[in-house]
């Protein structure tokens, strides 16, 4: 049984950089829990630290979450949206930089430990760099495994998952792509460090969602987690799920069955303009729909149009499923 969730501020008024302000009025956390329990299937959700819990409100949010009859599925550390991390987190030439970002992390692991919420997730999204001869490549990766090692070392009951992304804010990212990431999940030696792929990082990366998914499973059951949204493949511009890719949502939740992934899925959207229930509950029926095409024999018929290899009676099965006979 897949198990939704969905980041909660996404239900909130989403801000570019362009108009700080958002385009919708601000929505009260409390309002936000309630309308993402009202979306069907969906029974969790993912909190920003900073953002939507913090020490101080950590009881009220969890309180609201009971009411609500919803998980909390992840707490993800502001390691991008404050000024101290402009130079960097994990990455920062600054030891004092370093110190805190691994202060952050340790912070919400004791939240999430007291939430029963059983993951992290890592999105250092200031780290990396904007031109040569600007990053230390080796040093910056050791700094990276040694922080996350530290806290993972410090709470071996949650697992810590890094998501990668190739580009935005820095115009590189230091966790790049799913297999640079993979292998600093592995340096750590750590059992409860794995990757989270956000399907519109994969894809606007130029990756294969599905192969990538197998590639961080296969070697060392490492997919932890995973982000759903949509892109056109040129911006991480998180839209609908299914709204641009059909197939290639399709294939992906296919392998994620034939490797076993039982984590959560989880939208992770930024409805600048829409409405932001509309567009995740969106999101979830697309899903849904896709799962429902993989049930009974789907599973065994793509097994063997994979096994044959042949293109054009892969693409008659997809169209099959997708028109009606006259």
């Amino acid at each position: 049984m897949i198990k939704y969730s969905i980041i909660l501020g996404n239900l909130g008024n989403t801000c570019d950089r362009f108009l700080s302000t958002g385009y919708k009025a601000p929505v009260p956390k409390a309002e936000m829990i309630r309308q993402a329990a009202a979306i069907p299937g969906v029974k969790g959700v993912e909190l920003v630290g900073t953002w939507d819990v913090t020490r101080e409100n950590m009881d009220e949010v969890g309180e609201l979450l009971d009411k609500h009859g919803l998980s909390c599925v992840s707490i993800i550390p502001d390691h991008f949206s404050q000024k101290r991390w402009g130079k960097g987190a994990f990455t920062a030439k600054d030891p004092a930089i370093r110190a805190q970002a691994l202060d952050e992390t340790m912070a919400a692991a004791e939240m999430a430990r007291k939430l029963k919420c059983p993951l992290i997730n890592l999105w250092p999204g200031q780290d990396g760099y904007d031109y040569v001869f600007q990053s230390d490549f080796r040093q910056e990766r050791r700094w990276t495994v040694e922080a996350v090692k530290a806290a993972a070392k410090a709470y071996p009951d949650i697992k810590f998952s890094l998501e990668y992304k190739p580009k935005e804010p820095r115009t590189h990212s230091t966790w790049a792509r799913g297999a640079d990431t993979l292998l600093v999940a592995k340096e750590t030696g750590m059992p409860n460090v794995g990757v989270t792929i956000d399907t519109g990082h994969s894809l606007s990366g130029g990756e294969n969602m599905a192969e990538a998914a197998v590639i961080i499973s296969d070697f060392g059951r490492k997919l932890f987690h995973m982000h759903f949204n949509d892109n056109y493949r040129t911006w991480d511009d998180d839209m609908i799920v299914g709204s641009v890719h059909f197939v290639e949502f399709l294939e992906l939740m296919f392998w994620l069955k034939e490797v076993g992934y039982d984590g959560w899925y989880s939208m992770d959207q930024y409805p600048y303009r829409e409405d932001g229930q509309g567009a995740l509950r969106g999101s979830v029926e697309f899903l849904m729909g896709l799962e429902a095409m993989l049930e009974g024999s789907a599973m065994g018929e793509i097994r063997a149009l994979i096994a044959e290899g042949d293109a054009v009676k892969s693409a008659a099965w997809v169209r099959s499923k997708l028109f009606r006979k006259k």
